[in-house]
Protein backbone atom coordinates (compact mmCIF):
# COMPACT_ATOMS: atom_id res chain seq x y z
CA UNK A 1 0.00 0.00 0.00
CA UNK A 2 2.89 2.33 0.77
CA UNK A 3 4.35 1.67 -2.66
CA UNK A 4 0.98 2.28 -4.32
CA UNK A 5 0.64 5.63 -2.56
CA UNK A 6 4.14 6.60 -3.62
CA UNK A 7 3.20 5.84 -7.22
CA UNK A 8 0.09 8.01 -6.94
CA UNK A 9 -2.27 5.06 -7.27
CA UNK A 10 -5.67 4.82 -5.53
CA UNK A 11 -5.49 3.29 -2.05
CA UNK A 12 -8.73 4.39 -0.35
CA UNK A 13 -10.56 1.07 -0.65
CA UNK A 14 -7.36 -0.86 0.11
CA UNK A 15 -7.07 0.85 3.49
CA UNK A 16 -10.50 -0.49 4.45
CA UNK A 17 -9.41 -4.14 4.17
CA UNK A 18 -7.41 -5.58 7.11
CA UNK A 19 -4.02 -6.88 6.03
CA UNK A 20 -4.81 -10.38 7.34
CA UNK A 21 -8.20 -10.66 5.62
CA UNK A 22 -6.90 -12.03 2.31
CA UNK A 23 -4.67 -15.01 1.77
CA UNK A 24 -2.41 -14.51 -1.26
CA UNK A 25 -1.24 -17.43 -3.37
CA UNK A 26 0.58 -17.92 -6.66
CA UNK A 27 -0.08 -20.70 -9.15
CA UNK A 28 0.43 -21.56 -12.82
CA UNK A 29 -2.99 -20.40 -13.95
CA UNK A 30 -3.95 -21.34 -17.48
CA UNK A 31 -7.36 -19.80 -18.16
CA UNK A 32 -7.05 -16.51 -16.24
CA UNK A 33 -4.35 -14.15 -14.98
CA UNK A 34 -5.83 -14.26 -11.48
CA UNK A 35 -8.71 -15.68 -9.43
CA UNK A 36 -10.48 -14.54 -6.30
CA UNK A 37 -12.42 -17.03 -4.21
CA UNK A 38 -15.25 -15.31 -2.36
CA UNK A 39 -15.95 -16.72 1.07
CA UNK A 40 -12.50 -18.29 1.27
CA UNK A 41 -10.92 -14.80 1.24
CA UNK A 42 -8.28 -16.24 -1.08
CA UNK A 43 -6.59 -14.53 -4.03
CA UNK A 44 -4.65 -16.61 -6.52
CA UNK A 45 -2.32 -14.75 -8.88
CA UNK A 46 -0.45 -16.11 -11.84
CA UNK A 47 3.09 -17.09 -10.90
CA UNK A 48 4.38 -14.65 -13.51
CA UNK A 49 3.31 -11.80 -11.21
CA UNK A 50 5.61 -13.02 -8.46
CA UNK A 51 9.18 -11.93 -7.83
CA UNK A 52 11.45 -13.89 -10.20
CA UNK A 53 8.37 -15.99 -11.03
CA UNK A 54 9.19 -18.01 -7.92
CA UNK A 55 5.69 -17.91 -6.47
CA UNK A 56 6.78 -16.33 -3.20
CA UNK A 57 5.97 -12.63 -3.17
CA UNK A 58 4.49 -10.09 -5.56
CA UNK A 59 6.90 -8.23 -7.82
CA UNK A 60 7.42 -4.56 -6.89
CA UNK A 61 4.56 -2.51 -8.31
CA UNK A 62 6.88 -0.38 -10.42
CA UNK A 63 7.97 -3.57 -12.19
CA UNK A 64 4.46 -4.65 -13.13
CA UNK A 65 3.14 -3.74 -16.56
CA UNK A 66 0.08 -1.50 -16.79
CA UNK A 67 -2.04 -4.51 -17.75
CA UNK A 68 -0.71 -6.49 -14.78
CA UNK A 69 -1.57 -3.57 -12.51
CA UNK A 70 -5.08 -3.59 -13.98
CA UNK A 71 -5.39 -7.29 -13.12
CA UNK A 72 -4.05 -6.76 -9.60
CA UNK A 73 -6.45 -3.91 -8.83
CA UNK A 74 -9.34 -5.90 -10.30
CA UNK A 75 -8.65 -8.74 -7.87
CA UNK A 76 -7.94 -6.42 -4.93
CA UNK A 77 -11.34 -4.85 -5.46
CA UNK A 78 -12.92 -8.30 -5.27
CA UNK A 79 -11.23 -8.65 -1.89
CA UNK A 80 -12.73 -5.32 -0.82
CA UNK A 81 -16.22 -6.40 -1.87
CA UNK A 82 -15.72 -9.73 -0.11
CA UNK A 83 -14.78 -7.82 3.04
CA UNK A 84 -17.87 -5.62 2.77
CA UNK A 85 -20.13 -8.64 2.37
CA UNK A 86 -18.41 -10.38 5.30
CA UNK A 87 -18.14 -7.43 7.63
CA UNK A 88 -21.39 -5.74 6.62
CA UNK A 89 -19.73 -2.48 5.56
CA UNK A 90 -22.79 -0.31 6.23
CA UNK A 91 -23.27 2.45 3.64
CA UNK A 92 -21.03 0.87 1.01
CA UNK A 93 -22.80 -2.49 1.20
CA UNK A 94 -26.22 -0.82 1.23
CA UNK A 95 -25.43 1.01 -2.00
CA UNK A 96 -24.08 -2.16 -3.61
CA UNK A 97 -27.14 -4.23 -2.66
CA UNK A 98 -29.48 -1.54 -3.99
CA UNK A 99 -27.63 -1.50 -7.31
CA UNK A 100 -27.71 -5.30 -7.39
CA UNK A 101 -31.49 -5.34 -7.05
CA UNK A 102 -32.39 -2.56 -9.47
CA UNK A 103 -29.69 -2.96 -12.14
CA UNK A 104 -28.42 -6.53 -12.13
CA UNK A 105 -31.52 -8.60 -11.46
CA UNK A 106 -32.62 -8.31 -15.08
CA UNK A 107 -29.91 -7.73 -17.68
CA UNK A 108 -29.15 -8.03 -21.35
CA UNK A 109 -26.29 -10.31 -22.32
CA UNK A 110 -24.32 -10.91 -25.51
CA UNK A 111 -24.77 -14.62 -26.25
CA UNK A 112 -21.82 -14.31 -28.62
CA UNK A 113 -19.26 -11.94 -27.11
CA UNK A 114 -17.97 -10.77 -30.48
CA UNK A 115 -21.47 -9.69 -31.59
CA UNK A 116 -22.36 -6.80 -29.31
CA UNK A 117 -25.52 -5.96 -31.26
CA UNK A 118 -27.06 -9.37 -30.57
CA UNK A 119 -28.64 -9.49 -27.12
CA UNK A 120 -30.82 -11.72 -24.97
CA UNK A 121 -32.55 -10.93 -21.69
CA UNK A 122 -31.63 -12.83 -18.54
CA UNK A 123 -33.18 -12.75 -15.08
CA UNK A 124 -30.36 -13.37 -12.64
CA UNK A 125 -30.67 -14.97 -9.24
CA UNK A 126 -29.04 -13.61 -6.08
CA UNK A 127 -25.67 -15.26 -6.69
CA UNK A 128 -25.48 -14.38 -10.39
CA UNK A 129 -26.55 -10.75 -9.94
CA UNK A 130 -24.04 -10.21 -7.12
CA UNK A 131 -21.28 -11.64 -9.30
CA UNK A 132 -22.35 -9.48 -12.26
CA UNK A 133 -22.15 -6.36 -10.08
CA UNK A 134 -18.83 -7.45 -8.56
CA UNK A 135 -17.29 -8.01 -11.96
CA UNK A 136 -18.68 -4.79 -13.43
CA UNK A 137 -17.23 -2.79 -10.56
CA UNK A 138 -13.90 -4.61 -10.58
CA UNK A 139 -13.63 -4.16 -14.35
CA UNK A 140 -14.12 -0.43 -13.90
CA UNK A 141 -11.63 -0.14 -11.02
CA UNK A 142 -9.00 -2.06 -12.98
CA UNK A 143 -9.68 0.03 -16.05
CA UNK A 144 -9.44 3.31 -14.09
CA UNK A 145 -5.99 2.39 -12.75
CA UNK A 146 -4.78 1.04 -16.10
CA UNK A 147 -5.94 4.22 -17.86
CA UNK A 148 -4.28 6.41 -15.23
CA UNK A 149 -0.98 4.62 -15.82
CA UNK A 150 -1.40 4.77 -19.60
CA UNK A 151 -2.01 8.52 -19.54
CA UNK A 152 0.22 9.68 -16.69
CA UNK A 153 2.99 7.12 -16.43
CA UNK A 154 4.55 5.85 -13.23
CA UNK A 155 5.08 7.88 -10.08
CA UNK A 156 2.55 10.36 -11.39
CA UNK A 157 -0.06 12.34 -9.46
CA UNK A 158 -1.31 13.80 -12.72
CA UNK A 159 -5.00 13.02 -12.14
CA UNK A 160 -4.94 15.04 -8.94
CA UNK A 161 -4.88 18.25 -10.93
CA UNK A 162 -6.22 19.57 -14.21
CA UNK A 163 -4.00 19.11 -17.22
CA UNK A 164 -3.35 17.07 -20.33
CA UNK A 165 -3.23 13.71 -18.53
CA UNK A 166 -6.55 14.28 -16.82
CA UNK A 167 -8.17 15.43 -20.06
CA UNK A 168 -6.87 12.31 -21.79
CA UNK A 169 -8.16 10.09 -18.97
CA UNK A 170 -11.62 11.66 -19.25
CA UNK A 171 -11.58 11.20 -23.02
CA UNK A 172 -10.69 7.53 -22.51
CA UNK A 173 -13.58 7.22 -20.07
CA UNK A 174 -15.97 8.70 -22.62
CA UNK A 175 -14.73 6.32 -25.31
CA UNK A 176 -14.85 3.25 -23.05
CA UNK A 177 -18.38 4.08 -21.97
CA UNK A 178 -19.61 4.76 -25.49
CA UNK A 179 -18.06 1.54 -26.76
CA UNK A 180 -19.66 -0.46 -23.94
CA UNK A 181 -16.36 -1.76 -22.57
CA UNK A 182 -17.18 -1.13 -18.90
CA UNK A 183 -19.46 -4.07 -18.27
CA UNK A 184 -19.57 -7.09 -16.06
CA UNK A 185 -20.07 -10.80 -16.49
CA UNK A 186 -21.16 -13.78 -14.44
CA UNK A 187 -20.99 -17.55 -14.39
CA UNK A 188 -24.42 -19.11 -14.92
CA UNK A 189 -25.58 -21.29 -12.03
CA UNK A 190 -27.53 -23.55 -14.38
CA UNK A 191 -25.34 -26.54 -15.39
CA UNK A 192 -27.08 -26.62 -18.76
CA UNK A 193 -26.23 -23.00 -19.56
CA UNK A 194 -22.76 -23.33 -18.08
CA UNK A 195 -22.13 -26.18 -20.50
CA UNK A 196 -22.79 -23.72 -23.33
CA UNK A 197 -20.80 -20.80 -21.89
CA UNK A 198 -18.69 -20.69 -18.77
CA UNK A 199 -19.20 -16.93 -18.58
CA UNK A 200 -21.97 -14.66 -19.77
CA UNK A 201 -20.94 -11.10 -20.61
CA UNK A 202 -23.40 -8.27 -20.11
CA UNK A 203 -24.39 -6.32 -23.19
CA UNK A 204 -23.37 -2.65 -23.51
CA UNK A 205 -26.91 -1.56 -22.57
CA UNK A 206 -26.42 -3.24 -19.17
CA UNK A 207 -23.00 -1.75 -18.55
CA UNK A 208 -22.00 0.12 -15.41
CA UNK A 209 -24.13 3.23 -14.77
CA UNK A 210 -22.95 6.82 -14.21
CA UNK A 211 -24.23 6.58 -10.63
CA UNK A 212 -22.03 3.55 -10.00
CA UNK A 213 -19.02 5.20 -11.62
CA UNK A 214 -19.55 8.29 -9.44
CA UNK A 215 -19.66 6.13 -6.33
CA UNK A 216 -16.56 4.13 -7.23
CA UNK A 217 -14.49 7.17 -8.17
CA UNK A 218 -15.41 9.04 -5.01
CA UNK A 219 -15.89 6.43 -2.30
CA UNK A 220 -13.69 3.54 -3.43
CA UNK A 221 -10.86 5.13 -5.42
CA UNK A 222 -10.83 8.47 -3.60
CA UNK A 223 -10.44 10.58 -6.75
CA UNK A 224 -10.63 14.38 -6.33
CA UNK A 225 -14.13 15.86 -6.19
CA UNK A 226 -13.57 18.06 -9.24
CA UNK A 227 -12.44 15.04 -11.30
CA UNK A 228 -15.50 13.09 -10.17
CA UNK A 229 -17.73 15.97 -11.31
CA UNK A 230 -15.97 16.08 -14.67
CA UNK A 231 -16.51 12.34 -15.06
CA UNK A 232 -20.20 12.85 -14.23
CA UNK A 233 -20.45 15.39 -17.03
CA UNK A 234 -18.70 13.09 -19.51
CA UNK A 235 -21.08 10.23 -18.74
CA UNK A 236 -24.25 12.32 -18.65
CA UNK A 237 -24.14 13.02 -22.38
CA UNK A 238 -24.27 10.59 -25.26
CA UNK A 239 -25.20 7.50 -23.26
CA UNK A 240 -27.08 4.69 -24.96
CA UNK A 241 -30.38 3.82 -23.28
CA UNK A 242 -29.87 1.62 -20.25
CA UNK A 243 -31.74 -1.64 -19.91
CA UNK A 244 -32.38 -1.19 -16.18
CA UNK A 245 -34.05 1.69 -14.39
CA UNK A 246 -31.94 4.04 -12.31
CA UNK A 247 -31.93 3.43 -8.59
Amino acid sequence: MVEAERLGLPVKFLKAVPSDFVKFEFDDLQAFAAEYHLGEHRMVLNRTLSFNAAGGTLRPLNRLTNTEMETLYHELFHAYMDFLATDGGADALTFARRQQQCRYGAVLINPVVQRSAETEERFLNEVESWEALNEAWAVFVGWAVWSQLETGGRASLSLRKSGKSRATWLHRLEDADREGKLRGYYEPESPEERAVARKRFLAPASRISPEEVHYLLKEALGFPDDLVKQADQVLSSGRLPRHSHSC
